[in-house]
């Protein structure tokens, strides 16, 4: 138990989580931190982002919007936008919650890509050449395809690419590698989720879009799997240890687990100069 209480340690003073958090302030934080990376990088006029509908994707757009409506207000450059995007794969079972998020956000530009034929042929051309698929794999690639997406945008309209990862992702490596794990900046990083949820309730977000189920939804053999059902630990109980709480030993070995196990997504890319391969 020692052992654990000093790793936990070491997460939270890795991934930055405070105990408690001033919604407010920490709302502030991040606006102010998206327009100081945009006044940086002049040539910088747009933020682009894809919604799911769910929780994290609406945070971070709202933010973005309420950032790019301050810069203009203040710049008087009426060239900087926020890009919404959806990104179904075919029909998408919640494509109203994505809907209701852009329209809480007031997103400038909303675009819509639907990627199944890019995965479908990714997949296609893969098989053709010998290697099988998995249905976990190609959700691995519905994620790439989404942020291929996103990236062609942001390279069309002087774009950055925002990502949605915060700590209660980054512990557990619950994102795709090069997928929804790759962004220009992540202005929610620091926060957990019960974190995020305060956030948007002080925005006033719609209740459905912070209340709902997390789920990547990315197997078609498993449509609409629960983030909490694929970890094996609750959102409840990753919050609390990244808070220095007690849980239990095995929600808590769960977590650190996961945490080992996934630290090459953290460390990206490794080179011959890097303890971590060692």
């Amino acid at each position: 138990m020692v052992r654990m209480r000093e790793l936990q340690k070491e997460i939270i003073e890795t991934l930055k989580v405070k105990p408690q958090i001033d919604a407010k302030a920490e709302i502030r934080n991040s606006i102010d931190f998206l327009k100081a990376y945009l006044k940086k990088n002049k040539f910088l006029k747009s933020l682009v982002l894809g919604i799911s509908g769910g929780q994290d994707s609406t945070l971070v757009g709202k933010i973005s919007q309420m950032a790019i409506d301050e810069l203009r207000d203040e710049s008087g450059d009426n060239n900087y936008q926020f890009i919404a995007v959806r990104l179904p794969y075919g029909t998408q079972a919640d494509e109203s919650d994505a809907m209701d998020a852009i329209k809480f956000m007031h997103a400038d530009k909303i675009l819509r890509v639907d990627i199944k034929p890019m995965a479908d042929s990714a997949v296609n051309v893969l098989e053709s050449a010998g290697e099988k698929i998995s249905d976990f794999n190609k959700g691995n690639i519905k994620a790439r395809e989404r942020m291929i997406v996103q990236y062609a945008i942001a390279g069309e309209e002087k774009g950055a690419v925002l990502g949605t990862d915060h700590a209660a992702e980054a512990i557990t490596g619950f994102y795709t590698k090069y997928g929804d794990g790759a962004a220009d900046i992540t202005p929610i990083w620091r926060l957990n989720k019960r974190q995020g949820q305060q956030m948007l309730e002080l925005l006033n977000a719609p209740k459905h879009l912070y209340q709902k189920t997390p789920t990547a939804d990315l197997e078609d053999n498993r449509p609409a799997l629960p983030d909490e059902v694929a970890l094996g630990v609750t959102y409840d109980d990753i919050d609390d240890y990244l808070e220095g709480k007690e849980i239990s030993v095995s929600a808590a070995k769960k977590i650190e687990n996961w945490y080992v196990k996934t630290e090459h997504k953290r460390h990206l890319p490794i080179n011959i100069y890097d303890s971590f391969w060692k």
